[in-house]
């Protein structure tokens, strides 16, 4: 399949946020793209999806409100990093799973219905593996949207917030949040498909997402993407160590720069981690990514803080985050 073909770069670029909310949502995508009826908007996702371009259709869900999560890092040694990234990415509570270059060389992002699961998760990897788990957890974030626009990077802004807190949910709630795991079937229908079996009709569904992404427990719903095979296949996480009085500030500067792609605080781990300001950056080639780091520090005058880059090697794992409860935490926690 051609991605960059005009159609099908526009159903995955111009539809990753403000999908339709509405009961026939591939007739609505259907009508605003020249060519195409909704059976062929169907067909068309459904191929982007086997081909691995599109992860999903669905939530991107503001961290922590709807459960709890956390960015973890390990050091492993590079003869067993394969088989140690097979074990983290078997776990259902791990949605990213990434080698960097760097003495912590793997490094993830594990999700659960709350914090208490999460750290069974977490100490669950460390007993596996033989490793220790640098946990952390987001403190404040300046920007978090990676439903960049492929062409121009354009993507809105909304500056600081503090880390969200979890949300009081339903049961029926809860069940929708759970089957969203693996994205809206593509299907005509897909909200009364998502329905159906958590006992939610196609109405109620569609009102829950709606009132959730007015309330900002969602951040976006739309088509979430698989970034290197759209071309974007340089990536890089660059920490910074600042003085805390100073994070905030700096954060914001940073965040509002076109290259940063995500921009947020997290918990120091003295002395293993001194860092606490992250920024990502995204590009197609390691080149760019690395102007782009030094332009980055220029204009965010970041350049004066000690810092390290580590670049993203092989990707293990990219999904969803999962929200259920798996069943080894039941068994750890029964």
């Amino acid at each position: 399949m051609d991605l960059l073909e005009p159609a099908t770069f526009d159903l995955l670029n111009r539809w990753q946020r403000d999908f339709p909310l509405e009961p026939r949502p591939f007739a609505r995508i259907a009508a605003q793209c020249a060519g195409l009826d909704a059976p062929a908007v169907l067909e068309r996702y459904r191929a982007l999806a086997a081909a691995g371009a599109l992860s999903r259709i669905g939530a991107v869900f503001r961290p922590n409100t709807v459960g709890a999560s956390t960015l973890a890092a390990m050091q492993v040694r590079p003869a067993a990093l394969e088989q140690v990234a097979a074990l983290v990415s078997a776990q259902p509570e791990v949605n990213h799973n990434y080698a960097r270059e760097h003495a912590l060389n793997l490094w993830f992002v594990a999700t659960a219905p709350d914090a208490a699961a999460l750290e069974a998760a977490l100490a669950r990897i460390e007993r596996a593996s033989g490793c220790a788990v640098l946990r952390l957890p987001l403190v404040e974030e300046y920007h978090i949207d990676l439903g960049f626009d492929l062409a121009d990077g354009a993507v809105p802004r909304p500056g600081p917030a503090a880390a969200g807190v979890p949300l009081a949910l339903s049961a029926a709630e809860r069940r929708l949040v759970e089957a969203l795991d693996d994205g809206l079937p593509l299907v005509a229908a897909p909200y009364a498909a998502l329905g159906e079996p958590v006992g939610l009709s196609e109405a109620e569904v569609i009102a829950i997402l709606r009132g959730w992404l007015e309330r900002g427990v969602m951040r976006r719903f739309g088509a979430v993407l698989r970034h290197r095979l759209l071309g974007y296949a340089a990536n890089a996480m660059v920490v910074w160590d600042v003085p805390d009085a100073e994070v905030r500030a700096a954060g914001t500067r940073a965040a509002r720069l076109p290259q940063v792609t995500l921009c947020y605080r997290r918990l120091r781990r003295r002395p293993a981690w001194p860092f606490n300001l992250y920024c990502m950056l995204h590009g197609r080639a390691r080149d760019e990514v690395a102007r782009a780091i030094e332009r980055v520090a220029r204009e965010a005058s970041l350049s004066g803080y000690p810092r390290q880059v580590l670049f993203s090697g092989r990707c293990f794992t990219q999904r969803g985050a999962r929200y259920a409860a798996s069943p080894a935490a039941e068994t750890a926690h029964g």
